[in-house]
């Protein structure tokens, strides 16, 4: 009995891609390039993306790990991901001209850390040790701050009060993952309090909203981002979690093993929130010149946010006449071809 031949298919997540803060702090770097010239030095990556950085060199983008790389009196660009207070100290004994390309979503979080701090609170951040937005966020408040990295950390949290606990989070975590860690730590400590909004980035949420819906119906789920992108590699696990057959991370399309594809019907493609649309679109040409050209949206949300620029760019803006609107296109495909 002839074999039936299974259609090819590609599901394509909607929202994926830039994010309004992603976009603000690319944009801010490009915008600063075109206003002071190169070099302009950004202090980390501006966001964990391979292809966005490595353009953004090619345009005078200069990319260092400490403050104190920056020859004194530069300019220098604060990554998406916020630095700590210490970090600010550092740039004035330098006199450097800062421009903080912070995502609005992760000051939320400092904000709130310093807010429970002073009113003596111990507050617990969920978040991966060492990620640069925990190392800011830790920053705001380090005597109050404890690291939570996961819900198998939960067992090692010692608090002072336990009447007196809050816990707070990295912005680009698994939402279920973090849900399961804040339900361990109220076993502990059933007084904790809730952030007073969330802390998780409609973003990432958004984009695990889509794997979630995509994962069931699909035998491999490609995940175009980098390997230091948090909220990338959370994809590839929600997408294995929720019923994805297998699931890779790439940075481009040519990393595709085409081993992958063998007995494979359904190709789930998104993308995480610091990687352009051109990426994606690579990744689908890929997959269509190997029989896998019928593409299904599967749309999880509508997405309109605008972050306005730093108000360093936009008073140097004025200043030089140029008018703006003060709000970032926010259009992954613009930037970064």
């Amino acid at each position: 009995m002839a074999g039936v031949i299974a259609e090819k298919k590609v599901l394509l997540a909607a929202p994926r891609g830039y994010c309004a803060g992603v976009d603000r702090a690319v944009v801010t770097v490009e915008k600063a390039l075109e206003l002071y010239g190169p070099p302009v030095y950004v202090r980390k990556q501006i966001v964990h993306n391979k292809h966005v950085v490595t353009t953004l060199e090619k345009r005078g983008a200069i990319f260092v790990d400490e403050t104190d790389q920056v020859p004194e009196g530069a300019t220098v660009v604060f990554s998406a991901h916020g630095v700590a207070p210490v970090v600010h100290e550092e740039a004035k004994s330098l006199s450097l001209k800062t421009i903080d390309a912070t995502c609005p979503l992760v000051t939320k979080v400092h904000r709130e850390a310093v807010r429970f701090a002073d009113s003596d609170f111990d507050i617990l951040l969920i978040g991966h040790e060492g990620h640069e937005e925990v190392v800011g966020t830790s920053g705001e408040a380090p005597e109050h701050v404890t690291i939570v990295d996961g819900p198998d950390d939960v067992d090692n949290v010692q608090v002072r009060d336990p009447e007196k606990v809050v816990w707070l989070s990295q912005t680009t975590l698994s939402v279920d993952e973090t849900m399961e860690t804040v339900r361990r730590l109220r076993e502990r400590f059933p007084a904790l309090q809730d952030p007073p909004s969330d802390d998780i980035c409609y973003a990432t949420q958004n984009r695990q909203l889509a794997v979630k819906a995509m994962a069931p119906r699909t035998d491999l789920m490609l995940v175009v981002g980098s390997r230091n992108s948090s909220n990338s590699v959370r994809l590839v696990e929600v997408a294995l979690e929720h019923g994805a057959g297998s699931g890779h991370l790439v940075d481009y399309a040519d990393e595709i093993d085409e081993a992958w594809l063998e007995g494979v019907e359904t190709v789930g493609v998104t993308s995480g929130a610091s990687v352009p649309e051109v990426l994606v679109r690579d990744v689908l040409t890929y997959l269509a010149e190997r029989g896998y050209g019928d593409v299904e949206p599967i749309v999880a949300a509508q997405e309109s946010l605008l972050f306005a620029l730093p108000n360093e760019l936009r008073r140097e803006m004025k200043a030089r006449g140029q008018t703006d609107s003060g709000k970032v296109r926010h259009d992954a495909a613009t930037h970064l071809h």
